[in-house]
């Protein structure tokens, strides 16, 4: 969902006026009737998606209010309106951070329009995204596998999604309000396990000053997940299987059992039965757990979530940023497409994140994606061979073409770049200083 259109506008009628068009054209709105009460909206921490605001208002105007607004929150945008409206003062606005200048009367479609270009995006759904048919059909099944209490054995390549799975299964369960207590397996000293899963009594061993409740008790009514189970100490599955099987813990140093009624998901990178052959995992652990087995196919085998996901995590991260969620056009999507993907839906996040730190509009390109494929090549190539024009060679030659692209974007407004650009306009003017020197760009 979008965020919030804020209108500041001491005009009461066509406040309201303004109100209801934007109501009617789907977008939620606040009201302010000057820019001081705008700025009480915004310092209470209500999130806001755009302003829009009149200039000519008592006691704060419109121009006062956008220079605060760019001090105080430098990604949020400004649409100004005026009855006033002169070539000069529309450019003197926009060089001091607004997004666009309207002059009255406009059509409501024209506002509607404009709103539609610089509103942000509200935070996105963390409903799972699953285009492919290969993804649909597993979950599909997990729909259904979560309305009972069977344990769930969830396997596949690390960063294949299998949390996501985990958290679906008990949000569609009868446990959905009672905990979901995850732990890593792999991450946990293998002298604190024991202590961490089933909890300790004070004074049970040195260091153990206080009691601590483990994180069978914590999940206790919902669901606990065993991450990268396959990772777990031979010694500790033994203990874990008699948990599973009498459904009761002691913590260390106790002297009575705790009955604990919760659901077991577990996950692993590995394959279980090849870890069961080696004898690095118990063939009795195994068959408690994989009650219901499922897996999740690595990134590249369900190629139609690919830009889903990008999209998704595009609108994610740009929301966090305060920024338009940038657009992928067709040599990005077929870059995406075309990658392989080791990484799985980890690696894609981070190409985003990357992304977005090199794309100096709202179109994301195949060059700022910087596929680590395409800098692989670049240290394949011969010395004598030239860089391919167009892609930087080095992260400094990077860093100055997306500056000066960003440059560009705003048409040289250097307090817009500085802010796009997530530095102060003095590093700009510095970095700006040093190309010249270097010739790389002509004084001006």
């Amino acid at each position: 969902m979008a965020l919030p259109v804020l209108v500041v506008e001491d005009d009461e009628a066509l406040r309201e006026a303004l109100c209801d068009t934007l109501e009617l054209g789907g977008h939620a709105v606040l009201a302010a009737c000057d820019g001081s009460e705008a700025l009480a909206v915004l310092a209470g921490g209500q999130r806001v998606g755009l302003v829009l605001s009149d200039v000519q208002m008592q006691p704060m105007d419109g121009e006062t209010l956008l220079l605060e607004v760019k001090r105080h929150y430098p990604g949020l945008p400004v649409i100004l309106m005026t009855a006033y409206g002169m070539v000069d003062r529309a450019v003197a606005a926009l060089h001091a951070g607004a997004c666009h200048y309207l002059p009255k009367p406009f059509e409501p479609d024209l506002l509607l329009q404009e709103v539609a270009k610089y509103l942000l995006p509200g935070e996105v759904d963390e409903e799972v995204i699953a285009e492919d048919p290969a993804m649909r059909r597993i979950f599909d099944v997990a729909e259904r596998v979560a309305r009972s209490d069977a344990s769930v054995l969830i396997t596949g390549e690390s960063g294949t999604g299998k949390e996501v799975l985990a958290r679906f299964l008990h949000s569609h369960s009868a446990r959905t309000a009672k905990p979901f207590v995850a732990i890593n397996c792999a991450a946990i000293p293998e002298q604190l396990l024991e202590s961490t899963l089933f909890g300790h009594e004070k004074g049970a061993f040195t260091g153990a000053a206080n009691q601590h409740i483990g994180k069978f008790e914590q999940a206790n009514g919902g669901t606990l997940l065993l991450d990268e189970i396959t990772e777990m100490p031979l010694a500790l599955q033994a203990k874990l299987l008699r948990v599973l099987q009498e459904r009761e813990v002691e913590r260390v140093g106790g002297a009575r059992p705790i009955a604990v009624d919760i659901r077991i998901l577990a996950t692993s990178n590995r394959d279980p039965l090849t870890e069961v052959a080696n004898s690095r995992f118990r063939e009795d652990l195994f068959y408690r757990l994989n009650v219901f087995p499922l897996h999740l196919p690595a990134l590249r085998e369900r190629p139609d979530d690919i830009l889903p996901l990008a999209r998704a995590m595009f609108a994610r991260h740009a929301a966090r940023q305060q920024r338009r969620v940038p657009v992928i056009n067709c040599d990005a999507a077929a870059a995406l497409q075309a990658h392989c993907w080791d990484g799985n839906i980890r690696e894609l996040d981070n190409v985003v994140q990357r992304a977005l730190i090199l794309a100096p509009g709202d179109e994301i390109a195949a060059e700022h994606l910087y596929l680590p494929v395409a800098q692989a090549n670049f240290a394949a190539m011969p010395a004598s061979q030239p860089v391919p024009a167009g892609r930087p060679a080095d992260l400094r030659e990077l860093e100055k073409q997306h500056i000066l692209d960003t440059l560009k974007a705003v048409a040289g407004v250097r307090k817009l770049a500085a802010e796009r650009l997530g530095m102060s306009e003095r590093t700009l003017r510095y970095k700006l200083q040093q190309y010249r020197e270097a010739g790389d760009i002509t004084p001006g």
